[in-house]
């Protein structure tokens, strides 16, 4: 059985763009039939606690600080991506970074010798040690000008960071789903098939031709607000 881990970051919890669609990702799947668990990590919610003197102390004397538990939850959230086939991630953009909730996140999963490893004097001395899979980033804005090609795309710092941070631990295949925090239900349905065609291709990526059903077309959007 497969494994897709869904991550979410908004601090809003009823009335989330990013949530309504992450949700939608997951159920795209599940009306399909395919075979797979979902693992949900809401770090918006439960946000990972920050980095402090004795962590740091234990990341740097890893692998014998296992023992003593201060690395505990970061282990967790790095077996949670070892362990999935495939990563859905709903990101809001604030302040045009991403949520601090988020940062403390990959400041837990980001970590010498476990998630890269370093060569000082050599041409590449970062080497993620994670194994590659497709992640789904689905990311909303309050103002369309703000993504790649846009008026105000020098403002959005949180694509090029989430490439930077995902690739830096071995994550590369990443696909952005950019949709726009509004009430226009035509629009938002829009992005719903964005979504629908993002979980189509993702499941063709790590699911067997004999696994995969016949999915109904992605235009078909799920009528629901965006809220």
């Amino acid at each position: 059985m497969k494994t897709l881990l869904a991550i979410n970051s908004s601090g809003r919890t009823t009335r989330s763009v990013t949530r309504s669609h992450v949700a939608h990702f997951v159920q795209r799947w599940r009306s399909s039939a395919l075979d797979f668990t979902v693992v949900e990590r809401d770090v918006g919610v439960a946000p990972p606690p920050s980095l402090s003197e004795p962590w740091i102390a234990a990341v740097f004397d890893w692998p014998r600080s296992r023992a003593d538990g201060v690395l505990r939850d970061s282990e967790s959230l790095i077996e949670e991506i070892e362990c999935a086939e495939a990563i859905v991630l709903g990101v809001p953009m604030y302040n045009f970074g991403m949520p601090a909730q988020l940062k403390a996140y990959f400041d837990q999963v980001i970590r010498i010798d476990r998630t890269f490893s370093f060569h000082p004097g050599t041409a590449e001395p970062y080497r993620p040690l994670l194994a590659s899979k497709p992640c789904v980033v689905i990311m909303s804005v309050s103002d369309e000008a703000l993504y790649p090609g846009g008026a105000l795309a020098h403002l959005n710092f949180v694509e090029s960071h989430l490439r930077t941070l995902w690739a830096f631990i071995g994550i590369r295949e990443l696909e952005f789903v950019r949709v726009l925090d509004t009430d226009d239900l035509a629009r938002t349905a829009r992005s719903m098939a964005e979504v629908n065609a993002a979980a189509d291709r993702m499941a063709a990526q790590i699911f067997t031709a004999r696994d995969l059903p016949t999915l109904a077309p992605a235009t078909a959007a799920m009528h629901a607000n965006p809220h």
